[in-house]
């Protein structure tokens, strides 16, 4: 019985993974360390080859007037969990002509954690 009830908890965690996996920002932090080369994250940062994400969600893309943005990127709207969620699964694809050099985070759980970052420092 007690092995039926765990297969039974395990199938529904399963069938709804924002249950099962919230997300985490000090894990996120640890994902932001591949954005690190390119990107500051702290208040009055500098940019560098992209722009300083503090407060980024909740943002107009290109919106940062010391930064030199794409056209795309500049027309791609505003910062929510969902359009960062999209871009950091793969940003040629969610925003084509963007100046982003990153093939995007294919982990589901670590883009969460991210998002999850970004919001905290936001």
């Amino acid at each position: 019985m007690k092995r039926m009830f765990a297969l039974l908890a395990f199938g529904l965690a399963a069938s709804f993974p924002g249950i099962a996996a919230a997300q985490d920002a000090a894990a996120g932090e640890k994902v932001f360390n591949q954005c690190k080369a390119c990107h500051t994250i702290e208040a009055g940062g500098p940019n560098r080859v992209g722009p300083n994400l503090h407060g980024v969600v909740g943002r107009k893309a290109g919106a940062i007037e010391s930064f030199k943005y794409s056209d795309a990127m500049k027309s791609a709207g505003t910062w929510d969990e969902a359009t960062l969620d999209s871009y950091l699964t793969d940003p040629k694809t969610a925003i084509p002509g963007n100046k982003m050099a990153f093939s995007g985070v294919k982990n589901e759980q670590s883009r969460k954690d991210l998002i999850a970052y970004l919001k905290k420092n936001s």
